[in-house]
């Protein structure tokens, strides 16, 4: 239960942005006993893949912030967040698993990668039809405020979810209705503007 947790959490954590829980993954694996890896996803943790997973975290955060190139940046993570999801929720439930003795989530990957990829898929489209509405509505400022709280949310979700698995439920209901009123006050603003622009003959 709590090994799907965990995947649950960071996989959701991916939807937002896909390297910030790679790379909590990654270092932890690396650096503490908290996460063993199997074999076959020990690669995660290499130094080679924490170092393209830190420079693509890097990129993101900048262009993600820009808007306009946020719609582009979020056309790649349509493919990106949801495959790093697959992987991620894949390689945590199968430590865990190996931990515990039992072998289901290793010898049957598939099962992870697809709650890995449609937890991650449902939170990403979250954020890529909430987005626009936030650009359009704000003029285009409130897109890095929005995408820095995004990248926090991914931060600490990513951290409970390997440390505190327990909480991770509460935590992605919290983060649903975040986005869902997000949406709604966007929209709301959007809709104002729009009808101003009407009675001024636009």
């Amino acid at each position: 239960m709590l090994a799907a947790l965990t995947g649950a959490g960071l996989s959701a954590a991916a939807g937002l942005n896909a390297y910030i829980p790679f790379l909590v993954v990654a270092l932890v694996a690396r650096f503490t006993g908290v996460i063993d890896l199997p074999h076959q996803y020990a690669w995660i943790e290499s130094w080679w893949a924490i170092g393209i997973a830190g420079a693509l975290l890097l990129s993101e955060v900048v262009l993600d912030k820009i808007a306009v190139v946020d719609h582009v940046n979020d056309a790649v993570g349509t493919f990106v967040r949801p495959a790093t999801g697959g992987l991620i929720f894949a390689a945590t439930t199968a430590a865990e698993d190996f931990e515990q003795g039992s072998t289901f989530m290793t010898d049957n990957p598939w099962v992870g990668v697809l709650l890995g990829i449609v937890t991650a898929g449902i939170v990403h489209t979250g954020k890529a039809v909430t987005r626009p509405a936030v650009n359009v509505g704000t003029g285009g400022l409130g897109t890095p405020v929005v995408s820095a709280a995004e990248d926090g949310a991914a931060v600490t979700l990513s951290l409970v979810a390997v440390f505190l698995p327990v909480l991770v439920i509460f935590l992605l209901l919290l983060l649903l209705w975040g986005l869902w009123v997000l949406w709604r006050r966007a929209s709301g603003r959007r809709r104002r503007t729009d009808e101003l622009m009407a009675d001024a003959g636009y």
